[in-house]
């Protein structure tokens, strides 16, 4: 039986709680790591699940990584919905949020209590996620934020990636902000990629990924629009080994437009080998949302840091 409430006094509520050495936090929030398959395995995963504990390594290494070089970095634990949970809930309601609005959305906000009243001390921060943690991150800002208007002023921008954020959130809640460049602040970015056989084969919208109206912003000229980034201004792709652990900076040809028909973004980046042909079709690229554009992402970081000191 899960408990009503994580304790996130506990360190070993976090994965990573980060010595102090930026003026800027991340608080980021992992992607789906239990799947949860089995007919009797649970619909959330427990704390010490050996599915997110052998993966997240993983998660850091490409993905959150790129907030360290500017901000100080906390990541929590949380008891995330499996994967076949969220494909249910979907299947019955055409989004995730039945499977996460309960025990998922419960630690996160209790970690983000706990952060800002604990270790935050008026800092101002990034807030990201991707996947599941993006799902709930768009939760997290129609909701948390909304009651606590104290904390919001404090953001410098959400990266909700590999979740679609809709006009339709937008409109609901005035509060939310979509990026409209490469500086704006207070914002949110978000964007999914996939390559041009899932334009040509027109894959159906909404997928667990995808919804309907969903907004993207081009990761390599930060723009809404379907204005092409050819792959001389991706500043570089990540690329790591499961095996070794180690990562590397490559040249992957990853460049990228905006489809407005479909709200992601397409590109002919190459060598990628985390295509999660099951959610979205043949070239669809979820896994590698963040590491194609890994190095334009830490860049825009800095950026929108910069511009908010600027403000401050």
């Amino acid at each position: 039986m899960l408990n009503a409430t994580t304790d996130y006094s506990k360190k070993s509520s976090w994965y990573k709680i980060p010595e102090i050495t930026k003026e800027f936090d991340t608080f980021y929030i992992y992607s789906t790591m239990y799947f949860g398959v089995g007919e009797d395995d649970p619909d959330y995963a427990t704390l010490d699940n050996a599915e997110v504990l052998g993966s997240i390594w993983i998660e850091h290494a490409i993905k959150s990584s790129v907030f360290e070089e500017s901000t100080n970095l906390f990541i929590p634990f949380y008891r995330q919905s499996s994967m076949k949970h969220a494909a249910e809930a979907f299947e019955k309601d055409g989004n995730i949020d039945a499977a996460l609005s309960g025990i998922p959305y419960a630690d996160i906000t209790a970690a983000l209590d706990y952060y800002f009243e604990n270790y935050n001390n008026g800092r101002p921060f990034v807030i990201a996620g991707h996947s599941q943690g993006s799902a709930i991150l768009r939760l997290v800002l129609k909701k948390y934020f909304k009651e606590h208007p104290e904390y919001y002023k404090r953001m410098v921008a959400a990266y909700a990636i590999g979740y679609s954020i809709t006009k339709d959130d937008l409109e609901a809640n005035p509060h939310m902000k979509f990026a409209t460049s490469e500086s704006d602040t207070g914002v949110i970015i978000s964007w999914h990629a996939e390559g041009p056989k899932n334009v040509e084969a027109n894959i159906p919208i909404p997928s667990v990924i995808i919804a309907k109206n969903g907004i993207a912003i081009n990761p390599l000229n930060w723009k809404l629009d379907e204005t092409y980034a050819p792959a001389s201004m991706n500043l570089g792709s990540i690329v790591g080994d499961e095996k070794t652990g180690k990562t590397e900076i490559r040249d992957i040809d990853g460049d990228a437009q905006v489809c407005l028909a479909r709200g992601t973004v397409v590109t002919n980046a190459k060598a990628i080998p985390n295509e999660m042909t099951e959610l979205a079709g043949p070239q669809c690229y979820h896994q590698d949302d963040y590491s194609i554009f890994y190095n334009n992402i830490k860049a825009n970081v800095a950026k929108r840091i910069a511009a908010y000191k600027a403000d401050m």
